[in-house]
């Protein structure tokens, strides 16, 4: 007797269907599953096996052999419990193969039957749809991740004594474009901004917070260096407070991100909230990158579509950061391994914060005085290579204010934001139809096409360009970030005064001995 369900898997942070063959024949009781299982889903006979006894129904004595196909490709986890349940079930008369036909089926079992959620339930139902599935069967915890697939049926499933009267509808298809409130009932379009942070708490040093709107607007990577406590970390923090929410099409890529981790938490609508990561120091390479025996999403994945915050950036392993250039070149991960490799999306704002030597009072104005020997600080600055610095746009100092003072009510995040956003719909109008989002993402013909220089511009660039011997990379950087320079002042050429300011980001006037990478606006 033969019964075919169909599961799914997740490899990266896309699904993939798998069918769940299950045959029984005459012989010794016994299960075998083949396919490239790994140890969770060999496992899974025992659970399956109690599931179905305690459900009320019966676990047949054959020679049960089950294959999850494709065979080629391995099989980790225990979303296909649910699958294998109903195909045992199937092949032994106790359930009817046509209730389930063409219908995608994803649970965990426990030994009581009831089912559990698993992670990753969105991409497969995206999968189901997109291979021409029109009904899926999951946990009923799950039931609203995956009713923000539009276009599909969901029913919900609590244990698998329900079969015996039929699995129950868990409500209307969802629309994956809808706001739908969140647990705690807010509006998921309007979660970006439910934050107890703003721009205006932090004191004084407009310069950065000048950087920190051009670094919004146009998606620059941004460096602030500077003694301890002049509001470095506390400035990055509020990065996100500036960025438009996500639109639909970024939600469902975060949020399908977030559901292969497991880190939905039981959330009623789409992700509208950028993301905002901020890992320890002490972060591995596969942690912060991707990795394992079976890749996963590390943090730069997690930070998709939205802010990466590395505090103390030094302190993090050179290979950890030197494991950032190709990320933030490619805007994705790719990870290879024997059987293949595995490509996550890592489209995200890099923001850093750093102290100028490990004391953290080098070069600066003040009462203390750097204690740090010469080699001390040149082992500190040897932490951060010349190409991964070249490759982060804005580089910011942040000298100790004089006076505490007061809270700025000229810069708050709602002037700010709304700012960005009209620089944002310029560079909408500016590249529809052509691929860009950002003025960061411009390149080659693209860039002498949408980042044109008025004369005087053109010549003092190029004056830069070769006074100052700069690299390639960095020339375009200044070309990018004084595109949207003049996006905020509402310019659609590139003026001189545009790329002045970019430059000065630049680290062009920095004298030979400031570590490679900081700027030195004050000459100290």
């Amino acid at each position: 007797m033969y019964a075919k369900m169909l599961s799914a898997s997740v490899v990266g942070v896309e699904g993939r269907l798998i069918e769940v063959e299950v045959n029984l024949s005459s012989g010794l009781p016994q299960v075998a599953i083949v396919g490239l299982p790994d140890p969770a889903v060999r496992e899974s006979v025992e659970r399956v096996r109690a599931a179905i006894q305690n459900g009320g129904m019966t676990f047949p004595l054959d020679r049960i052999t089950v294959n999850l196909a494709p065979a080629d490709m391995r099989k980790e986890g225990s979303a296909y419990d649910l699958a294998i349940a109903a195909g045992i079930l199937s092949a032994s008369g106790q359930l009817p193969k046509e209730r389930l036909d063409g219908v995608l089926l994803i649970g965990e079992l426990s030994l009581s039957g009831e089912v559990r959620p698993v992670p990753g339930v969105l991409p497969m139902v995206e999968r189901a749809r997109r291979e021409g599935l029109r009904r899926v069967i999951v946990p009923r915890a799950c039931v609203a991740e995956a009713r923000l697939i539009e276009g599909i049926e969901v029913l919900g499933i609590a244990s698998l004594g329900e079969w015996k009267q039929g699995p129950r509808g868990a409500g209307p298809v969802g629309n994956a474009c809808s706001d739908a409130p969140e647990s705690g009932g807010e509006p998921a379009a309007t979660e970006a901004f439910a934050n107890d942070v703003d721009l205006a708490d932090v004191v004084g040093q407009t310069h950065g917070k000048r950087a920190l709107l051009i670094a919004a607007a146009g998606k620059h990577n941004l460096l602030v260096v500077g003694p301890p406590g002049t509001g470095k970390t506390m400035l990055c923090r509020r990065l996100p407070t500036l960025l438009p929410p996500l639109d639909d099409e970024e939600a469902l890529a975060v949020t399908k991100i977030y559901s292969v981790c497991g880190k939905l938490g039981g959330r009623q609508g789409l992700i509208r909230r950028r993301p905002f990561r901020s890992p320890h120091h002490s972060i591995s390479v596969a942690g912060l990158i991707g990795g394992g025996t079976v890749p996963k999403p590390g943090e730069v994945t997690l930070a998709h579509h939205g802010v990466l915050f590395l505090d103390e950036l030094p302190e993090f392993t050179r290979g950890a950061l030197e494991a950032l250039r190709q990320p933030l070149e490619d805007r994705r991960v790719t990870i290879g391994r024997a059987r293949g490799s595995t490509a996550f999306p890592a489209d995200f704002l890099l923001a850093v914060s750093l102290n100028p030597c490990p004391c953290g009072y080098w070069g600066f104005d003040g009462d203390r005085v750097c204690t740090c020997s010469a080699a001390a600080v040149a082992r500190y600055r040897s932490r951060l290579s010349g190409p991964l610095v070249d490759r982060i746009d804005l580089q910011v100092e942040m000298p100790r204010q004089s006076g505490r003072g007061a809270p700025s009510g000229e810069w708050t995040s709602a002037w700010a934001r709304e700012r960005v956003a009209e620089a944002i719909e310029r560079q909408k109008a500016r590249y529809r139809n052509s691929g860009i989002r950002w003025n960061s993402e411009l390149q080659g013909r693209k860039m002498a096409e949408f980042a044109r220089l008025a004369p005087d511009a053109e010549k003092l660039l190029a004056g830069i360009y070769d006074r100052l011997g700069l690299s390639h990379r960095a020339h375009d950087r200044i070309l990018k970030m004084s595109r949207t320079i003049a996006d905020l002042a509402a310019s659609e050429r590139i003026e001189a005064e545009h790329v002045a300011e970019a430059v000065r980001y630049r680290c062009l006037d920095k004298p030979a001995s400031d570590p490679p990478g900081f700027t030195s606006q004050n000459g100290k």
